[in-house]
């Protein structure tokens, strides 16, 4: 079993129980905001399985979020190999909570603990963030986090259909910035 704890979360494995919050958070079109689509309930129960692979097989990655004090489940966040394809590559740091979670600190609360491992446990050199230009949220959190932002490295995603959603930003932290005390 892979976990993370922090002081008022619980990253986890994911549970059969998490998937009808996982799919209603998938077919919430304002959680969906800076996605192409939103998702059907058996594709977020394919995500579901294939982030359960991947901690099994490696030991990190997509974790399931909850709240510690309650059990409830709230989002995921970890860290993934970038996708082939990409105009760059690495491990990358994300994070997606249901939208009553927003405006607690969660998402930068486990993003600290998933970079905390990443540098800590796994050594990784660095680890990148990816989202929309427009999404303002998540680039908020990214800066909260320490990481660093150069237009330079503003990209076409090859995954995200040709639209506003398309243009995205890579933010950037390197590992001795973490232990400089980024985090």
């Amino acid at each position: 079993m892979s976990e993370l704890r922090t002081d008022r979360l619980v990253l986890r494995d994911w549970r059969a129980s998490d998937l009808g919050p996982w799919a209603a958070m998938n077919a919430d079109p304002v959680v969906r905001e800076y996605f192409p689509e939103i998702l059907t309930r058996a594709q977020s129960e394919a995500s579901v399985i294939r982030f359960q692979a991947d901690l099994d097989r490696r030991g990190w990655g997509w974790w399931a979020v909850e709240i510690a004090a309650t059990g409830e489940f709230i989002g995921f966040a970890g860290l993934d190999p970038v996708e082939d394809g990409m105009p760059f590559t690495g491990v990358e740091t994300g994070w997606r909570l249901a939208r009553p979670a927003w405006g607690h600190g969660y998402a930068t609360e486990a993003a600290r603990a998933a970079l905390a491992h990443a540098f800590e446990d796994l050594g990784l050199p660095e680890v990148l963030a990816v989202t929309a230009v427009g999404n303002l949220r998540s680039r908020a959190v990214m800066g909260r986090l320490g990481m660093t932002y150069d237009p330079a490295d503003d990209f076409d995603d090859p995954e995200i259909p040709e639209g506003p959603l398309r243009r995205s930003v890579l933010y950037r932290l390197r590992s001795g910035d973490h232990r400089a005390g980024a985090l």
